[in-house]
């Protein structure tokens, strides 16, 4: 069962293989430049808003980076969204 923390570690791993911000990202996923600084605060967000940004990055992945080895998604995920999984593998 995936939680808060796995959402984190997908957009750290996500931060780190494009080079770009907490905020930037976060606008990016949530519409939102502040949700992914509050998630690692307190904060708390829906299960369709967390499954929303899952599949976000998901269907977002830079080519060639890999996606954290602990983080599995199911293969109704991505035929929902018409899409092959990331690459599993350490990321970077």
């Amino acid at each position: 069962m995936l939680e808060k923390s796995h959402l984190l570690l997908i957009a750290d791993a996500y931060k780190r293989a494009t080079g770009l911000e907490d905020v930037t990202v976060s606008h990016r996923v949530f519409g939102d430049s502040k949700k992914l600084s509050a998630l690692r605060g307190e904060s708390d967000i829906t299960v369709g808003r967390f499954n929303t940004a899952v599949a976000w990055f998901a269907s977002n992945w830079p080519d060639g980076a890999a996606w954290p080895d602990d983080i599995q998604l199911s293969p109704q995920l991505f035929d929902a969204l018409a899409t092959t999984p990331p690459k599993t593998g350490a990321a970077a």
